[in-house]
């Protein structure tokens, strides 16, 4: 074969494969190595907002929008404040990311954006096929999902999938030292769904409505229950709306980590980086990549042990039951966080507790469908 157009290719410049090429550009050991990030759009808009708890001091706390302390759990019956200490709840806005990282990546000799879409990878003579050229590499990390993901028999998914309004009120109607989590007051019928608030001043926040269910919604039902939230209760109706936000995240236990080879790794949501049971993708790419990172340099396939088993686990049977009883939401995040500390829940979310610890927080969540989605995730 003849040398390639480039060391690695980056097939998408979104996060995952944003937070992977600022790593290799600061690492001194991927010094010279050409790469190629390749994606269809220019990320020139604000069309994420990412947010992840940690402990202290970050990596991106330059570009964060705002932090918070505290937190509060709400649903029908339950007002739980949460104090976060010693971690802090951080917002990104994903224009300031993209803003800050390109910025810096395309100061390098090493790394090139090209503008096109890739329609295909072929392993055989390593040539990602685009609409535009085609591209030749010693190894690809490719974020596009694959296309059976939705279809297989033998996973469980669901989609968390929101609206957001970013708003400004005539009035001070939030405390910006506290967001909500989860707020079950209003919600759609039998279903895990909730209210987000980010406040970011005392009349403004990001106020997102969200879904955690097996099936996807209109336009106007997002709209329908923000109106009621604002109305209800925030008891408002003077607002102006700033920006709209619309997502949907796959929730799945789909084995996106086996469709990884020795030429060709998956990453970002391709890659199941994205925290099944929670839909967190921001902190868990960038432990999925320091992983990465040790694995190249190792010699070892990049994708190799990127998952515990065991937390896997955890998630399936979780989604199982939300799939097959969805009306039992608000109650199990109601037992979620009450009977158990918001530090035990992040360090459980982050894959760093005990099984001792994960028995506890298990046993606090029983519902007889725990039974059932454990024996057929068997």
């Amino acid at each position: 074969m003849l040398t390639p157009d480039y060391y690695y290719v980056i097939v998408g410049g979104g996060m995952a494969g944003l937070q992977l090429a600022s790593r290799i550009h600061d690492d001194v050991f991927f010094r010279g190595k050409k790469i190629a990030i390749i994606e269809p759009d220019d990320k020139t808009k604000n069309d994420k907002t990412w947010c992840f708890w940690e402990k202290g001091e970050g990596s991106w706390d330059h570009i964060i929008t705002k932090t918070w302390e505290k937190g509060k759990f709400i649903s029908s019956e339950i007002n739980k404040d949460l104090d976060l200490a010693p971690y802090s709840y951080k917002m990104l806005r994903s224009i300031d990311f993209y803003e800050h990282v390109k910025s810096n990546l395309e100061a390098s000799a090493d790394i090139v954006f090209i503008k096109d879409e890739i329609i295909s990878i072929d392993e055989v003579t390593r040539t990602a096929k685009g609409k535009e050229k085609d591209y030749t590499a010693t190894h690809f990390f490719d974020s596009r999902p694959p296309e059976d993901y939705k279809k297989t028999e033998n996973s469980t998914l669901i989609y968390q999938h929101f609206k957001g309004w970013y708003i400004k009120t005539e009035e001070d109607l939030f405390d910006p030292e506290t967001f909500t989590m989860m707020d079950y007051r209003i919600n759609y019928k039998d279903s895990a769904s909730f209210t987000y608030v980010l406040p970011i001043s005392a009349n403004e926040a990001l106020v997102e409505f969200t879904f955690f269910t097996p099936f996807l919604t209109n336009d106007t039902t997002y709209d329908k229950y923000l109106n009621r939230y604002l109305r209800e209760i925030l008891k408002t109706t003077s607002y102006e709306i700033i920006e709209e936000e619309i997502g949907m995240i796959p929730m799945t236990d789909y084995p996106f980590h086996k469709k990884s080879t020795a030429k060709v790794t998956k990453i970002g949501t391709a890659g199941g980086w994205v925290k099944a049971s929670s839909g967190y993708s921001f902190k868990n790419t960038e432990r999925k990549i320091d992983l990465l990172i040790q694995n190249i340099k190792s010699s070892r396939m990049p994708s190799k042990d990127l998952f515990s088993k065991k937390y896997q686990k955890y998630d399936a049977i979780f989604l199982e039951v939300l799939k097959n009883r969805n009306d039992l939401g608000e109650s199990l995040f109601t037992k979620f966080y009450t009977k158990n500390s918001i530090q035990d829940i992040f360090r459980f979310l982050d894959e760093e507790t005990s099984f001792s610890e994960d028995i506890k927080i298990m046993f606090s969540l029983y519902h007889p469908e725990f039974l059932k989605a454990f024996f057929k995730k068997l």
